[in-house]
């Protein structure tokens, strides 16, 4: 469902499928890991859409609540049957923590490829060293690549990262190498600095150049993906091997059936714009499968309460029955209230393009003296592995 189905033609060179390891992956796309929303149920409703084709990654665990057996952290490891291969992100700060838990996951088969996150931008993970602060300790990097990769055996590790701390301190292609050189199967980067935050216009240049730095391995580009039309066109200008999508689906899982008609011109070509009651419908879906997965609809309903604006951005909705949908508590109230609404609306022209997070960061927050040493390898553990992910 898309509100253009008019997509760029593909390049001449048309893309091949992307090879993560053992995997292919068709069309080259993934969906990138976001705290609190690429959970299980999420997950399913943009597999549903593509047919099962395409990558999905579960949002962000961290080693040490992973290896320590965290109650709310094993849930989120949870994968659907139908699900393959099993894709999980790590974020970690300490070489010894991520390594015990890598060898865990692939002791206790519990994924099939594993991620890790250097790209999130939080201060509150900055502050201790780790996410997108991180890779400007070079040695430090290549050790957590080293543990990955050693205790992951035949699993393929790759890893998400921004382009540096700031226009000052660009880390992106040095980060690059070292990850060639440890044996990471592949590379995504969101063309923005920590800096930047997700304000400003992605640097989609960045993406070319590392993709030119580091030939060796597939290079997957990141950053304002906002419809099919968007991934086409990256992948044609920067010569990329795939593209990660973000805030692009919040609110419209079914992004990622318009990528596949995007990338298969024979095919059936892209599913006509939704009108709102068949956006309403996955609505409800969503709601259900969240009371599903957390055991408890009530739960699920409050928990898909964040993602009402995003599905009804640019509907004639209501500041009363949008307040309603905010606060509902049972799926007959998210019912009644979805009612209130007019299912024969078209999808609204100006619904497409950002959404989510889009304001530009200040100052990084990073810890006392961190830039003075680019190769030291100490880690800062208290406090710096949180529940916060994004990138």
């Amino acid at each position: 469902m898309t509100a253009d189905a008019t997509l760029a033609t593909p390049a001449q060179d048309a893309p091949t499928p992307l090879e993560i390891g053992p995997h292919t992956v068709w069309p080259p796309v993934v969906l990138a890991p976001m705290a609190g929303i690429t959970n299980a149920p999420f997950r399913t409703l943009c597999r549903e859409s593509s047919g099962g084709r395409g990558l999905f990654v579960s949002e962000m665990i961290t080693t040490r609540a992973l290896v320590e057996r965290n109650e709310k952290t094993m849930q989120l490891i949870h994968f659907d049957a139908s699900e393959k291969p099993r894709s999980i992100q790590l974020y970690g700060v300490d070489p010894a923590t991520v390594g015990k838990a890598v060898r865990m996951i692939v002791d206790e088969d519990l994924a099939d490829h594993i991620d890790l996150n250097f790209g999130c931008p939080v201060p509150k993970v900055t502050r201790k060293g780790g996410g997108s602060a991180l890779p400007f300790k070079r040695n430090l990097l290549r050790s957590i690549l080293r543990e990955a990769v050693t205790g992951a055996g035949r699993l393929p590790v790759t890893m998400k990262m921004r382009k540096g701390i700031d226009d000052d301190h660009l880390t992106y292609l040095d980060a690059g190498r070292i990850a060639v050189e440890e044996g990471v199967t592949a590379v995504a980067l969101h063309g923005r600095t920590a800096a930047e935050h997700y304000g400003g216009t992605a640097d989609w240049s960045a993406i070319a150049r590392l993709k030119e730095h580091v030939p060796e391995i597939p290079v997957l580009g990141n950053g304002d993906i906002w419809c099919a039309e968007d991934a086409v066109r990256m992948m044609r200008e920067t010569g990329c091997d795939g593209v990660v999508v973000g805030r692009g689906c919040l609110g419209r899982p079914w992004l990622f059936g318009d990528l596949v008609a995007a990338f298969e011109p024979g095919g059936p070509g892209a599913p006509s714009a939704p009108r709102f009651g068949q956006v309403a419908a996955v609505m409800r879906r969503h709601a259900d499968l969240l009371g599903q997965w957390l055991g408890d609809e009530s739960r699920g309903v409050i928990d898909f309460r964040k993602h009402v604006p995003w599905y009804t951005k640019g509907f004639a909705v209501g500041s009363e029955v949008r307040r309603a949908l905010a606060t509902a508590s049972s799926l007959d109230e998210l019912d009644e209230h979805l009612a209130r609404i007019d299912h024969a609306q078209p999808w609204p022209a100006h619904a497409d393009g950002p959404r989510g997070r889009t304001a530009a960061g200040k100052r990084v927050v990073l810890p006392d003296g961190w830039l003075d040493d680019p190769y030291s390898c100490a880690v800062l553990t208290e406090g710096a592995e949180t529940d916060t992910s994004g990138g």
